[in-house]
Formats: structure tokens, C-alpha cells, sequence
């Protein structure tokens, strides 16, 4: 992919179709570094899964039979030098504690980095595609954050949806303008 928040976007749908109430995406950045943390509450994966998820001719999907967004994202993890985890515990093992999290790291100094891209424009098309799941979104840069989290708006909006036009409108311009400070 040719940015990270497009690999970002494709691991937070699985979360979504993975029955997550709650996905939490971290970023965190220094000069050298992008580390990329997305963990959920979805229904997670049994050890067998687990073992075959970054191959990219494994899939449960019954679509299609390959399965290519965790493989691209090690494949740009690894190719800056860089990794990726997987942790997981499924539902069935782990009734109250389960989900999925994934972390990748990638050197930005490595000729094969990608950009993080627009990272605004991938969190404003979950909460518009998937506005009764919650979201908590994290980029710390050095000393400064940017933060979004839809439960706190779900509080204040009380019956608003979060995806009306005004509303993805406000989180849009919110994001930019804490974009703003960062840098």
C-alpha cells in the first residue's frame, strides 16, 4: 500500500467485522520511529488462526481466497528495517478478555518507509462507515497529541449520529486543527 493509513484502515475494518465495540489506534512517532499499535475487543483469533494470518494465501474470508492486508503490513514494517506482532485471544478461550493487537514499527529513515499519509481522512471515513462502533484515536509526535476519542463525543452529541455530515465536518476540522499544533 502506498500509505500506512490505508494499511491502518484495512486492520481496523477486520477489527469492525471482527464484532469489535472498540478500537483503539495509536501512533507513536519521533524522528527515527513510527510505531503503530491497533488493538480491539472483537471476537480475536485462535492459536491456529494466529499462526497463519500473516501468510498472505490464508484467509477465513469466503470472498476471496487471499487474506493481504496484515502481509503488506509486515512487508512495510520489515522493508524499513522494522517489525510487526501479533497478539490475539479468541472469544472462545477468552470470554471476558478477548481481541486482537497488532503493533508495527518502521524506521522512517529507511529509503523504503511510507508515509503515514492522511491520517485525518482514514479516521473520519470509520467513524462515517461504522458510526456505532467506537473509536479511540492516538499520534503522539515527540511531546505533543493528537487524540480523538467517540465515546466522549457519543456522550455529548447524546442522539446526534456520528455520521452526519456536520458532525464528520466538526471531527474533520478538530483533527486538523490539533494537526496544527504538532507541527
Amino acid at each position: 500500500m502506498k500509505e500506512i493509513s490505508l494499511n491502518i484502515l484495512d486492520i481496523t475494518e477486520n477489527s469492525v467485522k471482527a464484532g469489535a465495540t472498540l478500537t483503539e489506534i495509536l501512533i507513536n512517532e519521533t524522528d527515527a520511529v513510527l510505531e503503530l499499535v491497533i488493538s480491539d475487543n472483537g471476537c480475536g483469533m485462535s492459536a491456529e488462526v494466529l499462526k497463519g494470518v500473516v501468510n498472505p494465501f490464508y484467509t477465513t474470508r469466503t470472498t476471496r481466497n487471499v487474506g493481504l492486508g496484515l502481509p503488506f503490513l509486515k512487508l512495510a514494517a520489515e522493508q524499513t528495517g522494522g517489525s510487526m506482532t501479533i497478539e490475539s485471544k479468541s472469544r472462545e478461550d477468552y470470554p471476558e478478555n478477548h481481541g486482537t493487537k497488532v503493533t508495527a514499527v518502521f524506521n522512517k529513515n529507511h529509503l523504503d518507509y511510507t508515509p503515514l499519509g492522511d491520517i485525518i481522512a482514514t479516521i473520519v471515513t470509520l467513524i462515517q462507515g461504522h458510526p456505532d462502533t467506537d473509536f479511540y484515536f492516538s499520534h503522539r509526535v515527540s511531546d505533543k497529541n493528537v487524540e480523538l476519542d467517540t465515546r466522549q463525543l457519543k456522550s455529548v452529541l447524546e442522539d446526534v449520529p456520528l455520521d452526519s455530515f456536520e458532525v464528520l465536518n466538526w471531527i474533520r476540522e478538530y483533527l486538523l486543527e490539533q494537526y496544527e499544533n504538532v507541527n
